[in-house]
């Protein structure tokens, strides 16, 4: 094990110029989910340049890729994400999930051919996680179908870590169903005939108000959020057609289900007390990121014998401030054991994610150079998943347990 990790901090190191031209490539060019067109290209002209087999417009999405190396034994995932925000480009740090997972596969790549054992290793290029819920996508057309693991690392801001602590490997994040509601009433003119009309706004301001007040019983850790699609068109019209979407975060997919069936029963009198219809859309929901702890400890042990600096703590404080929303890496945990790691870049105060100042933080040589000794936890980590039976087989038990307890909404 100590000689392959020589293998995969070589790889990496030797590789340090291609990493970096493809994280600057991608920082440079923001595109929105589904759209990340330049980022694939470049991916898949890197890597055919290195020598890999690549899928381009990988498991019937445009945007999407996959590099694959090796053959039999088991199957390890890293993810790339590289999609951008509106307005503000990578205010999230795609490109250093980006970069980390090159970096990653190309050191446990390198491992692999040396060693000559069997297995397989395969960074998937993620498009859509911005709302897109590209993952999803990518599971129902297998791409994780029989993997043994599923790694990526998260950036987030270092002022939200504790002192000393540079990322931390265990962190939960919320589920999330998404939801549109479509009310349908009648359309009236609002002075001549009001009689005849049947508010749909009306519906929709019951609806938010009944949500509203809902939220004084609901857990600490839940939200609920949403927005008015339509309300209307003009004042003397009476509305007929007007949407709610709203957004239903809980720790677990099952209680976030629940907790939408009480929002959606707000909804459902608001109809019914106004006399209106209501349907409903669903959106692409994201489950909770429920991480492998046995893979989440081999990776704080892989940080620390590669010697990177500063500490990554298992979990504990900061865990739920550093990245308290929701992602389609949760769905993914639902497939085979996932890590989600995160780690802190420098940035100014008040420039946590999705804002303008994340976004600068994002494209320093720092932050790379911090997403790349991840690239070395992760590969690392991989190489254990292939190499060693009796890990990877706890890691599998270990899941298939933990999704039981998902089941129960645990």
């Amino acid at each position: 094990m100590a000689n392959m990790n020589s293998v995969i901090d070589d790889e990496i190191r030797q590789r340090h110029a291609e990493i970096s031209s493809l994280n600057k490539h991608i920082y440079d060019n923001p595109e929105l989910a589904y759209e990340e067109h330049k980022a694939h290209d470049a991916f898949v002209a890197a890597l055919q340049s290195l020598g890999f087999n690549v899928t381009p417009h990988a498991y019937g999405l445009e945007t999407a890729f996959s590099a694959d190396v090796g053959s039999g034994g088991r199957l390890v995932v890293f993810n790339a994400e590289y999609d951008a925000l509106p307005g503000i480009g990578h205010a999230c740090g795609h490109n250093l999930i980006a970069s980390a997972s090159f970096a990653a596969f190309l050191g446990a790549a390198a491992a692999l051919k040396a060693s000559g054992r069997p297995g397989r290793l395969r960074l998937l290029g993620t498009p859509a996680e911005e709302g897109g819920g590209g993952k999803l996508k990518l599971i129902e057309n297998g791409a994780y179908q029989g993997a043994s693991g599923a790694l990526m690392v998260h950036p987030g801001s270092a002022r939200l870590l504790p002192p000393g602590v540079r990322g931390i490997a265990s962190i939960r994040m919320l589920a999330n169903v998404k939801m549109r509601a479509f009310f349908k009433g009648r359309e009236a003119h609002a002075a001549i005939a009001p009689w005849d009309g049947v508010n749909a706004l009306d519906a929709v301001c019951l609806s938010y108000n009944g949500i509203s007040m809902l939220r004084q019983q609901i857990r600490p850790h839940e939200r609920i959020h949403g927005v008015i699609r339509a309300g209307g068109n003009r004042p003397n019209v009476t509305p007929a057609d007007c949407v709610l979407e709203y957004y239903v975060r809980s720790a677990t997919r099952a209680t976030a289900e629940a907790l939408w069936q009480r929002v959606k029963n707000c909804m459902d009198g608001a109809a019914l007390a106004t006399g209106c219809s209501v349907s409903y859309e669903p959106l692409n929901s994201y489950a909770d990121v429920r991480p492998s702890k046995a893979i989440c400890k081999a990776y704080v042990e892989a940080m620390t014998e590669a010697g990177c600096e500063g500490k990554v703590a298992l979990d504990g404080p900061g865990a739920a401030e550093v990245l308290p929303g929701s992602t389609d890496m949760g769905n993914v945990c639902y497939e085979c054991p996932g890590f989600h790691g995160v780690f802190g870049i420098e940035s100014p105060a008040g420039a946590s994610n999705h804002t303008k100042g994340f976004t600068a933080s994002a494209g320093t040589e720092d932050a790379l150079a911090r997403a790349v000794d991840c690239g070395r936890g992760m590969a690392r980590v991989a190489w254990k998943l292939l190499e060693d039976d009796a890990f990877a087989e706890f890691v599998q038990k270990e899941w298939e347990e933990d999704m039981k307890l998902a089941a129960e909404g645990k």
